[in-house]
C-alpha cells in the first residue's frame, strides 16, 4: 500500500465493546473507467492477488485451447478458481488434467491439503496425501500450461515472469486496465506466479470490461472474455465453493466477481456497466460479505433476491462456537461521489 488515505469500512463489537476495525479502500468506475463513487483512496496500488484470475485466463482461452482440448465449462471455470478443493472442484481439475495430458508434478503450486474443511478431514481420515491439485490456485496453472503445450512453449519455465505467456499475460491485463505495462508492478504470488500490482481503479475498469467485453477494442480479447465469464456465470461454484462469496456473486449473471488474498476484491455490474474494486488495509477476507452487501445497497442494486441471500449468509451478528449471538458487525463508509 502506498497511500495512508484508507478510510474505516467495518466495526465489529462484542458485547457492545468495540473489538475489532477494518479499513481499506473502495472504487467504483463507470464504463468509462472513471471513478464515479469511492471510499478512501480510489487510486490506491494493490496487489491483485487471486482477483486477477480472470484476466489470467485469457490469452489461453483467446488462443483457442477450448476448442483444441474439448473444454467444459467447467473447465474454464475452474481456471479461474481458488477453489477449496471440494469433491466437485476435484472432479473437474482431475479432467482436465487428463485433457492436456500434463504430469500433475508438472505444477509448480505447492502440494497442498484441502481448503474446504470436510474436504481435509475426510481425506486425512483416509490416509490421503498433499496434492498439488488441492493447491487452490491448480485451475490457473492448468490453463496456463494447457496454452503451452497447444502452442509448444516450454513448460518448465511457464511461471517465469518472461516466459511468453506470463509476458502476454501482463499485456493483456493492462490493456483490460486502460494503463501500460511499465506501469504495472510485479511481485511472486503464493503459487509461484507472477502477480501485480495496479491502481484500484485501474482493476476495477478491467472488471468492468469483463460485463461490458463491448469495450474491449481487440474483437478476438473480447470474445474470450465472453467465453470465460460465461463459464463463471454457468458453473459459479467451481469459482469459489462452499461458503464462498464468489459462488453467490456469481448465481447472479449480471456479477462476475473473484476475490484475492489479502483483502482484494474485484466485480462488476453488467446492466449497471460499473466495474468495482475494494481493498481491505489488514488482508483480511472475513468482511468482503458485509462490504460487498452494502456497496450494493448504496449503489441501489435491484435483484433484492440476493441482496437477502446475502444478508443471510453474511448476517450482521457474530456467533459463538455454539451458535449465540455474542456481538454485531457494523459497515461504516459511506460512497463518495
Amino acid at each position: 500500500m502506498d497511500s495512508l488515505r484508507d478510510t474505516l469500512l467495518i466495526q465489529e463489537y462484542r458485547g457492545g465493546i468495540l473489538e475489532c476495525s477494518h479499513r481499506g479502500n473502495i472504487s467504483v468506475v463507470d464504463e468509462e473507467g472513471q471513478v464515479l463513487n469511492h471510499a478512501g483512496d480510489p487510486h490506491v496500488r494493490v496487489f491483485t492477488r487471486s482477483a486477477a484470475k480472470p484476466f489470467q485466463a485469457i490469452p489461453a482461452i483467446r488462443a483457442g485451447i477450448q476448442e483444441f482440448y474439448h473444454l467444459t465449462d467447467a473447465e474454464i471455470a475452474v481456471m479461474t478458481a481458488s477453489h477449496r478443493a471440494e469433491d466437485v472442484h476435484i472432479d473437474v481439475l482431475e479432467s482436465l488434467l487428463a485433457k492436456i495430458g500434463v504430469e500433475e508434478e508438472g505444477l509448480v503450486c505447492a502440494p497442498s491439503l484441502p481448503l474446504d474443511g470436510k474436504s481435509r478431514e475426510a481425506l486425512l481420515r483416509s490416509g490421503g496425501q498433499r496434492r498439488r491439485l488441492y493447491h487452490n490456485c491448480s485451475g490457473k496453472h492448468l490453463g496456463v500450461l494447457a496454452y503451452c503445450k497447444m502452442k509448444g512453449f516450454d513448460l518448465a519455465s511457464y511461471h517465469e515472469p518472461d516466459h511468453p505467456v506470463q509476458r502476454e499475460i501482463v499485456e493483456t491485463l493492462a490493456q483490460l486496465a486502460g494503463i501500460s505495462p511499465e506501469n504495472i508492478g510485479r511481485g511472486t504470488d503464493g503459487c509461484g506466479f507472477p502477480v501485480f500490482a495496479l491502481p484500484l481503479s485501474a482493476l476495477a475498469a478491467a472488471y468492468m470490461k469483463l460485463v461490458c467485453p463491448d469495450r474491449i477494442e481487440d474483437g478476438r480479447t473480447a470474445e474470450a472474455v465472453r467465453q470465460i465469464t460465461r463459464a463463471m456465470n454457468a458453473r459459479p461454484e467451481l469459482v469459489g465453493g462452499s461458503g464462498r462469496i464468489d459462488s453467490a456473486l456469481l448465481e447472479d449473471d449480471n456479477i462476475i466477481a473473484k476475490g484475492g488474498f489479502k483483502g482484494v476484491y474485484g466485480f462488476s455490474l453488467k446492466r449497471e456497466r460499473l466495474g468495482i474494486a475494494l481493498k481491505v488495509s489488514d488482508g483480511s477476507e472475513e468482511e468482503w460479505g458485509r462490504i460487498v452487501l452494502d456497496i450494493l445497497k448504496q449503489l441501489g442494486y435491484s435483484n433484492q433476491e440476493l441482496l437477502i441471500k446475502l444478508e443471510e449468509q453474511f448476517p450482521a451478528r457474530i456467533l459463538n462456537d455454539e451458535g449465540n449471538v455474542v456481538g454485531q458487525t457494523k459497515t461504516v463508509f459511506t460512497l463518495e461521489n
